[in-house]
């Protein structure tokens, strides 16, 4: 990494969907940052999404290329999984932040490899793109939890249902392409990466898996429709995960943590919660108190840490992808196997 500039500047690998909707604002509305070069799949939708977005930008031939610019503090990573671990690694090497859209990686191999290169440059920022879901309430459902507002969680059950792979003649969306996503399926690391958050670690998993429509344009599909997962936690609980990208007119996603002394759903659609101990009428809304409302602050929480080596560093970082991923790999190991399979330590 070189000296700091006046602004600190950032190169994008990948400049997708999220990137633009999400990612792109907030980073320009930061006066000490600043964009200047893009690489995509192709250099002219490097040269479109420079004349579109960012004028100044310097559209590049390819990742590698982009990361031996010499001038570059941050290295920011917007591309599906399969190119997660070479461009962070190499990035690393280069002494350059990174930032990772998520899922992590495309196996827990490559998900070692990142944090191993992490941890030899302690001094440089490392954080994965968090998943929205549960971020509004997510202070207080840890602060429920673990003050026992329900007593010890006995079972978790939680419904991750859409219907977007419904469509038999549709072609196989990039999510759907194992050389592209991996291990990832549906919403499965978003939620592990939550339900961790909340009830800790996930030891053990047993699981099922089917795909509806194996063949789409003559691709054959290994990336399953639906996954049924029994998960094990480390505190005792037992969890029911239901995901399905082939479920017409799904309930909102949801989660639902029952305790011998009440239960606890959350709405993540709504980003609502509701509680009941035993003896309650009915369960209640919670109300968030506005200290305790979390909001997307992903962006500015990456750079105050590269800015200031003693702000706090952001999550997720590496470790945290470690964890998920473990489960994912455990996952379809189960589903390979017709197994249990217990989740790898770090």
């Amino acid at each position: 990494m070189q000296p700091m500039q006046s602004k600190l500047r950032i190169g994008i690998v990948g400049a997708g969907g999220i990137v633009q909707q999400r990612h792109l604002p907030a980073l320009a509305a930061m006066p000490d940052v600043e964009i200047v070069a893009v690489s995509n799949s192709t250099y002219a939708s490097s040269e479109r999404f420079c004349k579109a977005h960012l004028p100044h930008a310097t559209p590049v031939k390819n990742w590698a290329e982009l990361v031996a610019l010499k001038e570059l503090d941050i290295v920011w990573i917007g591309t599906p999984p399969y190119m997660h671990a070479p461009v962070s690694i190499s990035a690393l090497e280069a002494r350059r932040h990174v930032f990772c859209q998520a899922r992590m990686s495309m196996d827990l191999e490559e998900a070692r490899e990142m944090l191993a290169a992490a941890k030899k440059r302690p001094q440089l920022v490392t954080m994965l793109c968090p998943p929205p879901q549960g971020i509004r309430g997510d202070l207080i459902m840890r602060k429920l939890l673990a003050d026992g507002f329900i007593g010890k969680p006995h079972l978790v059950r939680l419904q991750s249902f859409a219907p977007i792979y419904l469509d038999a003649k549709a072609p196989a969306h990039w999510r759907q392409r194992a050389e592209l996503s991996g291990l990832n399926v549906l919403t499965l690391g978003i939620y592990v990466e939550v339900l961790q958050r909340w009830l800790g670690p996930i030891r053990a998993v047993t699981a099922h898996a089917k795909t509806i429509h194996p063949v789409r344009e003559h691709y054959e599909v290994k990336v399953p429709d639906m996954v049924t997962v029994l998960a094990e936690f480390a505190n005792g609980a037992e969890g029911v995960l239901e995901f399905s990208g082939v479920a017409a007119f799904a309930p909102s996603d949801h989660l639902e943590v029952y305790g011998d002394c009440g239960t606890l759903r959350y709405d993540f659609s709504a980003d609502s919660i509701t509680a009941g101990r035993v003896g309650d009428r009915a369960a209640q809304t919670v109300e968030l108190p506005p200290e305790m409302e979390r909001r997307w602050t992903v962006e500015k929480d990456f750079i105050a840490a590269v800015k200031n080596p003693l702000a706090p560093r952001p999550h997720p970082n590496f470790e945290d992808g470690l964890a998920y991923m473990a489960v994912t790999q455990a996952v379809a190991d189960s589903i390979a196997s017709r197994a249990r399979v217990e989740v790898a330590r770090a």
